[in-house]
């Protein structure tokens, strides 16, 4: 009797042990997960949103005071209304930036900006005056003085993006941090529950599997004794739930440290967006000024315009891919209203239609009758369209057909959807990355930013739909939108 006490007083301390760990180390690698969300939200809401704000500050002001300089030069009217149409960009950026501030001394900071910026738009505005009513020498002057306080409004704008920037670092840090010590409590308490698994087998297999066996196969011949067939399968049951156990809390601690790889990635792509968007956007605002101020100034010939339209369209790629980073660090939110699928993809086609000839494509659309309205965001649902389109062009570099087909009909669990295939002739995504394509950051283009089919899915799923695709090498990629529809009718084409 004293050694069967023994030996079930062993099997429970194990499997406590066995419980402990894997139940503490579940619950402490959650916590710790809850702690790196609620982190990353709040770097998210408050210091990306600071430092885009900061920076589209910033921007706007670089624009106003290029706009004063222009009148100045030619004392087109026109000007004027720029500038005021820039400074209440300003203000409502400035708006944004107090919204951000979660400390006294970002508020005190934005309370300055603002103060400086009121004093440098009543400069502006006496500049004006000077040089409406022809004194142009006092004009000057007070030209000179605005742009000191154009430059005092910059530094403070970028003191309040340093301050941001430093909460994204300290963020990041911590993220790190908490990362590393959950890695460590994984390579502490895996091997502590492999030893103690280890130890419950070898005690189960020979203290009690064993004896039940040869207990079994003794009583098999005596009617008295079924009862302990039916104990051992009970036992067996247990241990197979144990085991599942075991394998399910070995998915959730893999799934932890994806989720860790996510957040830093995610933290990462914030610091990043702020960072190509202060060493990017000031020279590009730039420099599409002066685009602008140059075509509508020089008579150019046909070569030129050819010329501008290039640099043009080159400066939307540059603009694109800062738009890319930015929307996947910080999603917008969905702009809900009544409209037709078939409405957005006529608006996709005809805002790429020069494009699509530019690369030799054909484009074959197939609609029996317009789609019925849908609850979305008629502009995000556009994007998805462009990027599929334009990814089909650029894998058909030799030319060939896009055919989308729209449809409409029942599928589960949806029931009622609306279905749209993007289909190309091109040669196909090798079947070894196909499941990746829809991973941030992975790209098959040299160019690629690898965010464009990411942040399309994330569309359709923030509609309650799902991007699916399908391909084989030479024989073309299709990609098939499905999008739920509350409207009772139903219809199939084949």
């Amino acid at each position: 009797m004293s050694e069967k006490i023994g030996l079930r007083a062993k099997v429970v301390l194990l499997v406590l042990s066995l419980l402990l760990v894997t139940v503490g180390t579940g619950a402490v690698t959650m916590w710790l997960i809850f702690r790196i969300g609620s982190v990353l939200a709040y770097v998210i809401d408050n210091n990306v949103q600071g430092l885009r704000a900061s920076q589209e500050m910033e921007t706007s002001l670089t624009v106003e005071n290029g706009f004063l300089t222009f009148y100045l030069l030619d004392g087109n009217p026109e000007w004027l209304n720029r500038i005021h149409t820039s400074r209440r960009e300003f203000d409502e950026w400035l708006t944004e930036a107090k919204d951000a501030s979660y400390t006294e001394r970002q508020r005190k900071l934005v309370d300055e900006i603002a103060s400086k910026h009121s004093g440098y738009a009543h400069l502006q505005e006496k500049v004006v005056e000077r040089y409406l009513s022809g004194d142009r020498e006092e004009g000057y002057a007070l030209h000179l003085a605005a742009e000191k306080d154009f430059h005092a409004l910059r530094d403070l704008c970028n003191s309040y993006k340093a301050i941001h920037t430093r909460g994204i670092e300290e963020a990041r840090s911590g993220i790190r941090s908490q990362g590393r010590f959950i890695n460590s409590m994984i390579l502490f308490c895996l091997p502590a529950a492999l030893i103690i698994g280890v130890v419950l087998i070898y005690i189960l297999v020979n203290n009690i599997l064993e004896p039940i066996r040869l207990l079994a196969a003794g009583a098999h011949a005596k009617n008295s004794e079924i009862r302990v067939v039916n104990e051992v399968k009970e036992l067996t049951k247990r241990v197979s739930s144990l085991m599942e156990d075991v394998d399910h809390t070995q998915t959730q601690l893999q799934l932890s440290q994806e989720h860790l790889l996510q957040s830093e990635k995610l933290a990462m792509v914030g610091k990043l967006a702020a960072s190509v968007a202060h060493t990017i956007r000031n020279p590009l605002t730039s420099v599409k000024m002066r685009l602008f101020s140059m075509e509508r100034s020089l008579g150019l010939s046909e070569t030129q315009k050819e010329d501008f339209e290039v640099i043009s369209e080159e400066i939307r790629h540059i603009d694109n891919i800062l738009r890319n980073f930015l929307e996947y660090s910080r999603p917008p939110k969905l702009k809900i209203q009544s409209i037709s699928l078939s409405d957005v993809v006529d608006m996709a086609i005809q805002l790429l239609k020069h494009r699509i000839e530019s690369y030799g494509v054909e484009l074959e659309l197939y609609r029996q009758r317009k789609l019925p309205d849908i609850e979305g965001d008629a502009e995000q649902l556009k994007e998805v369209f462009v990027n599929l389109i334009l990814n089909a062009c650029e894998a058909m570099v030799d030319g060939g057909t896009i055919i989308i087909r729209e449809e409409e009909g029942i599928a589960e669990p949806f029931g009622h959807v609306l279905v749209v295939r993007v289909r190309d002739n091109g040669p196909g995504i090798p079947e070894s990355v196909l499941d990746r394509v829809f991973e941030p950051f992975f790209s098959m283009k040299e160019e690629g930013t690898g965010l464009g089919l990411s942040i399309a899915r994330r569309i359709i799923e923030d509609h309650h739909g799902c991007l699916n695709v399908r391909s084989k090498e030479g024989k073309g990629t299709t990609f098939t939108i499905t999008l739920p529809c509350k409207e009772d009718r139903a219809w199939l084409r084949s």
